[in-house]
């Protein structure tokens, strides 16, 4: 079963009724799920929710009523739900000067590769780039990525336990680090895993 049933989706006329409430659901949502890392690059950690809004929000822009169309935002923006051993974000790279961020792109040819989640005491998890397409194009690499960090059940176990997660940029021409992630974020993000653990308080695993 898709994480997004096509018979789920709202019509445009529904979404119509229904989007300011539904939005506002969704910022309220997004707060514990956006990470800054430095001041050029935010991840959106994904999920049913947010995944969910953006194909709506598609689909109203785009005016798309018809079966086909509708299938395609599903099939586009479907994968970026969690599968419950993982956590997906959107990877955005955010400069204001047009200039600059040309120049800037250049130089973080690659960057996608270098996020790396890390549970409590265990190795470095890279982030998965771009599995659908890559990205980079003429040397320099693209403002929106979308990464993939798959967990072991002992991770998956540790991160419920609340044992201190970090995320981090090791670019050659960019690094910064989110070590240990916010309580908030992080318990927003463990209910993303696959339920079988508990969610217990997350100031018992601070040290």
């Amino acid at each position: 079963m898709p994480a997004i049933p096509r018979e789920s989706l709202l019509s445009l006329e529904q979404y119509a009724r229904e989007r300011a409430n539904f939005r506002q659901r969704v910022l309220d949502h997004k707060r514990h799920r956006v990470l800054a890392l430095g001041p050029h690059v935010t991840l959106l950690f994904e999920d049913e929710l947010t995944v969910r809004y953006q194909i709506q929000e598609m689909l109203r822009i785009e005016k798309t009523f018809e079966e086909e169309g509708i299938l395609d935002e599903l099939h586009a923006y479907g994968p970026l739900v969690p599968d419950g051993t993982n956590l997906k974000a959107t990877m955005l790279i955010e400069y204001e000067d047009a200039e600059e961020r040309a120049r800037e792109l250049l130089q973080l040819a690659g960057i996608e590769r270098e996020v790396f989640l890390r549970v409590g005491g265990r190795p470095p998890r890279a982030g998965i780039a771009d599995e659908d397409m890559d990205r980079t194009e003429g040397g320099k690499t693209s403002a929106v990525h979308f990464l993939r960090f798959e967990l072991e059940p002992g991770e998956i176990a540790d991160f419920h336990a609340g044992l201190p997660v970090s995320v981090s940029i090791r670019h050659p021409h960019y690094q910064a680090s989110v070590d240990p992630l916010p309580e908030a974020v992080q318990s927003a993000l463990a209910k993303d895993f696959r339920p079988g653990t508990p969610i217990t308080d997350l100031g018992s695993g601070r040290s």
